[in-house]
């Protein structure tokens, strides 16, 4: 017994130490630089890994019959040892090969008409007449081919796919026990994040939503005025960087000229880590559904120091009470800038998608932010229809790191005579340009539900057409 009370006093102090060093350094919203030292190390350790693999693969190649093995998106062939790259009208999105699309079976971008054969119409003016030829039918029946294939749409919520492996189980390409060096990378990194990495981190979780609860309890209190306000946002940026070490976040702002101070900001959508990273640098207001569990306990602490704006479920179909309730908030200086995804769901990281034009339609400024995460490190997006938020929790932080670029871009107004989705429109193509996002037109509640019928009925009538050269 006083040999193991020796070694948990062993262990005990430098956790100590390094918990209140944590808390004390977010406190001041300061860094020493250990997280990204460590992210510089994970890099070279990938780097390694990926020249083993590839070193292992040309000894099996050479002497092993033929085979064929996959790496960093190349063909390799054992037989010939040569190494093809392959394109066949393919191009790279998430990482994996992805077939490209023509306009054929594509959804028109939404505009003020309400009807189907309005919307045909107006595309067939601005095309020549067209001759009947029976090719025609062969570009819809390779693109049906290719959909079942791979389409762009489903691809969009599933885990980006990597060029080369980061030692994680869940992107494993069979190569752990490629070699002898890389099985005992492997096994190494694996003892690190699960008996090491992962009880620290739920430890700091766990300290950071119980001292957030605390503090915003405490800052409820305050009356209502500049100082308050004040604290509120010093307090916030404080635990949320308490809460971000949780996950080992390592997050780099650009263009902080740009960052919101007031009206509706709007950011491309991966995972509720987004609010995270957002919060890390400043106060928000956050506009959303009233959840229970963890994120109900989030939800309650955040409204107790701020507002913010939480529907049931019935309310939040609504888009006149919405539409109203966001015109309150905006509509008052001394509240912080609303948060808010357009996308209306969680996408993975690669494309941008349709932004629904409610919050571009209440006026007023929109600062565009845009948010791209290293999948390298750990994969960030969630895929609610797989994973319950405790199971992404559990990813995340069994994952390497978390790291991401936030960019600020510069304010943006609607135009006069521009309608709310050409706002809509405009906002989501600079965001996807700055992010190095693909900006596809399709709506992300595709990830929930099947097309509309009018996008069917479209595609039916504009065949019939070319099948009769009209």
């Amino acid at each position: 017994m006083p040999l193991i009370s020796a070694i948990l006093d062993i262990i005990y102090l430098p956790f100590s130490v390094f918990v209140f060093l944590l808390v004390s350094l977010s406190a001041i919203n300061k860094s020493v630089g250990v997280r990204r030292a460590y992210v510089k190390l994970l890099l070279k350790v990938f780097e390694y890994g990926r020249q083993s693999i590839e070193t292992a693969s040309e000894q099996i190649k050479d002497g092993g019959p033929v085979v064929e093995n996959i790496i960093d998106g190349y063909k390799v062939n054992s037989a010939n040892h040569s190494s093809q790259y392959e394109s066949n009208d393919k191009s790279k999105s998430n990482g994996s090969v992805l077939i490209s699309r023509d306009s054929v079976l594509q959804p028109t971008l939404q505009t003020n008409h309400t009807s189907a054969k309005d919307g045909v119409e107006s595309t067939q003016k601005l095309k020549d007449e067209i001759n009947f030829d029976l090719e025609t039918c062969l570009d819809y029946i390779r693109t049906g081919v290719e959909a079942i294939i791979e389409d762009e749409v489903t691809s969009r919520f599933e885990a980006e796919e990597l060029k080369s492996w980061n030692l994680l189980t869940r992107t494993n390409r069979h190569y752990e026990f490629i070699s002898w060096k890389i099985t005992l990378i492997w096994m190494i990194g694996f003892t690190i994040r699960y008996f090491i990495l992962m009880p620290l981190r739920v430890f700091v979780c766990f300290l950071g939503v119980v001292w957030l609860t605390v503090c915003t309890a405490i800052v409820g209190c305050l009356s209502e005025g500049d100082y308050k306000r004040e604290m509120v946002n010093k307090v916030l940026r404080h635990c949320f960087s308490v809460l971000s070490s949780a996950i080992s976040a390592v997050i780099i702002y650009h263009n902080a000229e740009n960052r919101p101070t007031k009206g509706i900001c709007v950011a491309n959508h991966t995972s509720p880590i987004d609010v995270l990273v957002l919060m890390s640098d400043t106060t928000y207001s956050l506009i959303g559904q009233r959840h229970g569990g963890f994120l109900g306990i989030m939800q309650r602490a955040l409204a107790r120091a701020s507002p913010h704006i939480w529907f049931e479920r019935g309310e939040a179909k609504d888009r006149h009470a919405v539409a109203e309730r966001l015109r309150q908030h905006v509509s008052d200086p001394s509240n912080p800038p609303i948060l808010i995804f357009p996308e209306g769901t969680c996408i993975n990281n690669t494309s941008v998608m349709q932004f629904k034009k409610g919050s571009f339609e209440v006026g007023g400024v929109i600062y565009p932010v845009a948010i791209k995460y290293d999948p390298r490190f750990g994969d960030a997006f969630w895929n609610s229809s797989k994973y319950s938020m405790i199971q992404y929790l559990y990813m995340m932080m069994t994952s390497w790191a978390i790291v991401c670029d936030v960019w600020y871009l510069p304010p943006m107004y609607r135009q006069e005579g521009e309608s709310a989705v050409d706002f809509a429109n405009r906002v989501k193509s600079v965001i996807a340009k700055q992010g190095g996002l693909v900006d596809l037109v399709w709506d992300g509640q595709l990830k929930r539900m099947k097309p509309k019928k009018e996008w069917k009925e479209m595609q039916q009538i504009e065949f019939t057409k070319r099948l009769k050269g009209d």
